[in-house]
């Protein structure tokens, strides 16, 4: 019996026209890290749950397809099933949409294909999925308390330089004495910024933009991430953050039967970090050479020590998956210690910041105040 011809071969030359026109617009979808952040979780988790009940995968898909309420993922969802209905495998055609379905979600599909465990990979993508999401949300809620904090000081500050420091200033300036340093300073910046409050707004956007621009080149994004690292404080809660998502990517990976180097290159990007993305690249030279990837993580101070011992001895014992689990459980549970210890104490560092700026100001106003008999005689 003659071989059948190669999938590619028995689809329409339109049909691959089509499929890739979809992946060059796929990269360009509107909305697609919201996509990411709130539909793709549970999509993923409704698709193993369907397809661990045994319907089609066509058939799941369309099912999936009404109830989405977002339009534009609902379009995609159809845009897959009809790749799929012309003959497209399921990891390749959610790969023409790289925005949304990143290279581990292709990558983890591929591999349950092709071991006949499908159902398997998209339960463990769906957990993997909503383990990210939970830790994005703690991270959130313990930073919004301060963000609204220093906006308020922000704007307090600048109500008060802006409306109450030109009254202060127009009292001082009947005396026709010179201001103590910190007051004419103030009242010099309170000039600038009701004056020439334009010019500033635009000086500030440029610099802004600037920042912005740069930060997406990848030097400027390298520098960026070997910034946040070195951060007091927040920078060993941003090293965890990141070793625990290489570990919990990793071991999806190579427990899905993906080949350690392309699992490394894979989950550099999925740490979040390019300096440690960079040091797992590097890793691979050493993989390559037959050593083992904890010498490789060892030669550079990046990763904790203790990751590498564990991970030293899941090689040892042939259970590198497993050991990284509990790799990433443990940073996990360190995390949420770190984000609960930076909240209790971000209140008084607050309330320290708000008396600096605030206090400061108001001292500056009345500084003169306090030395009003000089003034006087003068």
């Amino acid at each position: 019996m003659a071989n059948p011809p190669p999938l590619n071969a028995a689809r329409p030359a339109a049909f691959q026209a089509g499929a890739r026109a979809k992946g060059a617009l796929a990269a360009k979808l509107p909305g697609a890290r919201k996509i990411v952040l709130n539909d793709l979780p549970m999509f993923t988790r409704q698709l193993g749950a369907m397809l661990s009940a045994g319907m089609p995968l066509v058939q799941t898909l369309s099912a999936l397809e009404e109830q989405i309420p977002n339009k534009v993922f609902k379009q995609v969802v159809a845009g897959i099933r009809l790749q799929i209905e012309g003959g497209a495998v399921f990891s390749e055609a959610l790969g023409q949409y790289p925005s949304i379905f990143n290279e581990l979600y292709v990558s983890l599909i591929r591999a349950g294909e092709s071991g006949g465990i499908l159902t398997e990979s998209t339960e463990q993508i769906a957990g993997f999925l909503e383990a990210n999401g939970r830790l994005r949300r703690k991270v959130k809620s313990a930073m919004m308390y301060p963000a609204i904090v220093l906006c308020l000081a922000l704007v307090l500050a600048l109500g008060m330089i802006t409306f109450i420091v030109p009254v202060f200033a127009g009292i001082f300036k009947d005396f026709g004495a010179q201001l103590p340093g910190p007051t004419q300073f103030l009242v010099n910046l309170s000039n600038l910024i009701r004056h020439n409050g334009l010019i500033v707004i635009i000086v500030l956007a440029v610099l802004v933009t600037f920042f912005q621009r740069y930060r997406k080149t990848p030097r400027g994004a390298y520098q960026w991430d070997a910034f946040c690292l070195r951060f007091p404080i927040l920078g060993v809660l941003a090293r965890k953050i990141a070793v625990a998502r290489f570990a919990s990517t990793f071991a999806q990976l190579l427990h899905s039967g993906v080949p350690i180097l392309k699992s490394l290159e894979i989950v550099a990007t999925a740490t979040g970090n390019r300096v440690l993305g960079k040091v797992l690249l590097d890793s691979r030279t050493y993989v390559e050479r037959g050593e083992p990837l904890s010498t490789a993580l060892r030669q550079n101070k990046q990763f904790p020590p203790m990751l590498i011992h564990m991970l030293a001895a899941g090689e040892r014992t042939g259970k590198m998956d497993a050991m990284l689990r509990k790799i990433a459980e443990f940073y996990d549970d360190e995390v949420s210690a770190s984000l609960s210890g930076l909240t209790s104490m971000i209140e008084p560092l607050l309330m320290i910041f708000l008396g600096v700026v605030i206090g400061g100001i108001v001292i500056c106003m009345f500084l003169p105040i306090f030395k009003m008999g000089e003034i006087v005689n003068f």
